[in-house]
């Protein structure tokens, strides 16, 4: 296992906030391996290590995988001065977790959270090409040439996206609505291209997240994600190492 910071590997196991499990460090109250640790950074291997806090011993946390459907509204952060619901105050678990990646405040959908950090860096890396599927409604009528810009790539600021795999699920004059698949993880992606080809979006959910599904989870429900699930993530991430 690659080393971890230690004051995020005694927030992971619930010891304190981060920044106070700095404060731990520095007043010399933590030892790695019997040694005091009272510099930063350090960094440690939680599987490995013998790690305690004023003489007792931090087990590591046991690692959990959530898959939530977000409600519209609720946001992805860890958290928010102004007082928002957040996605993880809809999990229920004793662990410390977080979202893998971001929905926007306005997005529905699945989104992945959990405790383990390793993967969910390797999650939101665009060099992994993890497809996340999204279902947009759009107001008005969705031209074929405007599905073919898409297909191809948009600019953005941050340079031109990938390709995408574009379906046409309804097309109408008042409104149409679309399946976008696609492997980057820019931010506010899907809205800023289609805004890019001149269709302004009314919804959009995220249906899918490489092999997993939002097939039977309602709006705002919660399930811990199967093995099969889980194993299919790590082959996913662990293929290009």
């Amino acid at each position: 296992m690659a080393k971890l910071r230690l004051q995020k590997v005694l927030a992971a196991a619930g010891v304190d906030s981060r920044r106070n499990c700095e404060q731990l460090i520095l007043e010399g109250a933590v030892r790695v391996n019997r040694k005091v640790v009272d510099e930063l950074p350090a960094f440690v291997d939680p599987e490995k290590d013998l790690i305690t806090v004023d003489g007792k011993t931090i087990r590591p946390a046991a690692k959990v995988y959530f898959l939530l459907n977000k409600p519209k509204g609720v946001i992805c952060t860890s958290s928010d001065p102004q007082g928002r619901k957040k996605a993880i105050d809809l999990v229920h678990t004793k662990e410390r977790i977080f979202c893998v990646g971001r929905l926007d405040a306005e997005t529905t959908g699945i989104i992945i959270l959990t405790n383990d950090s390793e993967m969910a860096n390797k999650l939101a890396h665009p060099r992994y090409g993890l497809a996340k599927t999204y279902v947009v409604g759009i107001r008005g009528q969705i031209a074929g040439e405007q599905v073919e810009k898409l297909k191809k790539g948009i600019w953005l600021a941050e340079g031109k996206t990938g390709r995408a795999s574009v379906k046409i699920l309804k097309r109408g004059r008042a409104e149409s609505r679309i399946e976008v698949t696609i492997r980057q993880g820019l931010n506010r992606q899907v809205r800023r291209m289609l805004a890019g080809v001149g269709l302004p979006v009314k919804t959009l959910t995220r249906t899918r997240i490489g092999r997993i599904e939002i097939r039977g989870l309602g709006v705002g429900k919660f399930r811990p994600l199967t093995k099969a699930e889980v194993a299919h993530l790590k082959k996913t991430t662990d293929k290009q190492n």
